[in-house]
C-alpha cells in the first residue's frame, strides 16, 4: 500500500475526470416505506453500460447520507463498482440527514429499514441475491439484521469500521459517560456537526465555541465538530493528508443531525462488548446463534479514532466461531482511518480493488 503523503498532492484529484464520471451515470430515486412505516429511499445508480453482475447495496453510517460514497475524488466507490459491472444501489435509511430529525435505534433500522430495502432491490431487479458494502452504524444495524436472520438473501457483506462488537478509544468512553446524560438533562436531543456552517444560539453555540478552542487542526468548523461528535482524534474520522482540498470543503454539507438515542445505545453496547438491542425490535439473544449464511469481509483502518480496529477483530473471531463457515476475512488497512476508506484521494487504488474482490468472491 502507498505510504501516506506528508502533504496533499496538488494533482490528487482531476475535476475533469470527476465531472465526466458523473455525466455517465444517472440516479433513479426509489421511495421505500420501512416495515414500521418510516419513509426511506433507495438510489439506483445507472452507468453507461448494462450491469454484468448482480445488485450491491451501499449503506451509510449515522448522521450522514448515501452521498458519503460519492466524494469529489477522481474515482468514487460508486464509479469503481459501476466500472466493475455491478448494479449499484445506495440506501438512505432512517438515519439519513436528508430526513427530518427523529430519535432512532440500531435495532429499529435492523428490523425495519434494511430488510425492506433489500426486498425492494430484489423485487425490482429479479435477482436471487444482494451483496452489500456497509459502513459504521449502517454496518452495525445491517450486521444485526443479518445475525437475526432478517437478510437471508444477502450473500456477501463487506463491512467497514465496526460490526457487532464496538470498541472505542478511552477519551470516547469519557465523552459518552458524561456528555450524553448532560445533553439529555439540558433537553438537547441531538448533536449536529452542521452547526459549524450556520448561525446557532444557546447550547449549540456553546458547543461550537468549545470545540473551536480544543480542535485547532484545521479551519473547517464542520470537520472539527465531526471529530467532537464521533471520536477521539484530531481529526477523528480521517487523516487530513488523505483528503484532497475539494473533499475537505465538500464534507461541510455531508454531516447533520444524530440523535442522543443512538449514543445511549452505543454506550450500552460498548459497555457490554457487543451490540445490544434497545427498542425490542430484535430479540435480545440474537447473537447466541446467528442466523445468517452470508460471508463477511471486515475492513478496519489501523488509524481509526472512532471505532478501534479491535472492533472488527472481535467480530471476525465471533463469526468464525459461530456461523459454521471459516471463510470470513479481516483486513486491517495500515494508512487509513474511518471514512477516508471511502473518501480518501488514493482509495480507488488502495481500497476499492479489495472491496471489489471481496464482493466478487463466493
Amino acid at each position: 500500500m502507498r505510504q501516506v503523503r506528508e502533504v496533499v498532492q496538488a494533482h490528487a484529484s482531476n475535476p475533469v475526470e470527476t465531472v465526466k464520471a458523473a455525466a455517465e451515470r444517472t440516479d433513479e430515486i426509489v421511495p421505500v416505506r420501512s416495515h414500521d412505516g418510516v419513509a426511506c429511499e433507495l438510489i439506483h445508480v445507472r452507468g453507461s453500460r448494462r450491469p454484468r453482475r448482480g445488485p450491491v447495496v451501499l449503506v451509510h453510517g449515522a448522521g450522514v447520507r448515501a452521498n458519503i460514497f460519492r466524494a469529489p475524488v477522481r474515482e468514487t466507490l460508486v464509479d469503481y463498482l459501476l466500472r466493475d459491472g455491478w448494479d449499484v444501489w445506495l440506501e438512505n435509511w432512517r438515519a439519513c440527514i436528508d430526513f427530518k430529525p427523529r430519535e432512532w435505534t440500531l435495532d429499529e433500522a435492523a428490523a425495519y429499514d434494511h430488510p425492506r430495502a433489500v426486498e425492494t432491490i430484489l423485487e425490482r431487479t429479479g435477482a436471487e441475491e444482494v451483496r452489500a458494502v456497509i459502513h459504521c452504524q449502517g454496518s452495525t444495524s445491517f450486521a444485526m439484521a443479518a445475525a437475526a436472520g432478517l437478510l437471508p438473501r444477502v450473500s456477501v457483506i463487506v463491512s467497514n469500521a465496526v460490526s457487532l462488537h464496538p470498541v472505542i478509544p478511552a477519551w470516547s468512553h469519557a465523552k459518552l459517560r458524561y456528555a450524553v446524560g448532560m445533553l439529555r438533562a439540558l433537553k438537547q436531543f441531538y448533536l449536529d456537526p452542521s452547526w459549524g456552517k450556520k448561525r446557532v444560539t444557546g447550547l449549540p453555540a456553546l458547543i461550537r465555541a468549545g470545540v473551536d478552542i480544543v480542535h485547532r487542526e484545521c479551519e473547517n468548523d464542520v470537520c472539527k465538530l465531526v471529530s467532537f461528535t464521533y471520536g477521539a482524534g484530531f481529526p477523528a474520522l480521517w487523516d487530513h493528508r488523505l483528503l484532497n482540498d475539494a473533499t475537505h470543503d465538500w464534507l461541510r454539507d455531508e454531516f447533520g443531525w444524530v440523535p442522543i438515542s443512538f449514543f445511549d445505545q452505543i454506550t450500552r453496547s460498548v459497555n457490554a462488548g457487543e451490540l445490544i438491542p434497545t427498542a425490542n425490535a430484535i430479540p435480545a439473544d440474537y447473537l447466541v446463534q446467528p442466523k445468517t449464511t452470508a460471508r463477511f469481509a471486515l475492513l478496519a483502518g489501523a488509524r481509526n479514532h472512532c471505532f478501534l480496529p479491535e472492533s472488527q477483530v472481535r467480530t471476525h473471531a465471533y463469526l468464525r466461531a459461530n456461523t459454521g463457515r471459516t471463510d470470513h476475512t479481516l483486513h486491517i488497512l495500515p494508512q487509513y482511518g474511518h471514512l477516508d476508506v471511502f473518501m480518501g484521494q488514493y482509495a480507488a487504488t488502495d481500497v476499492f480493488p479489495l472491496i471489489a474482490r471481496e464482493l466478487a468472491a463466493a
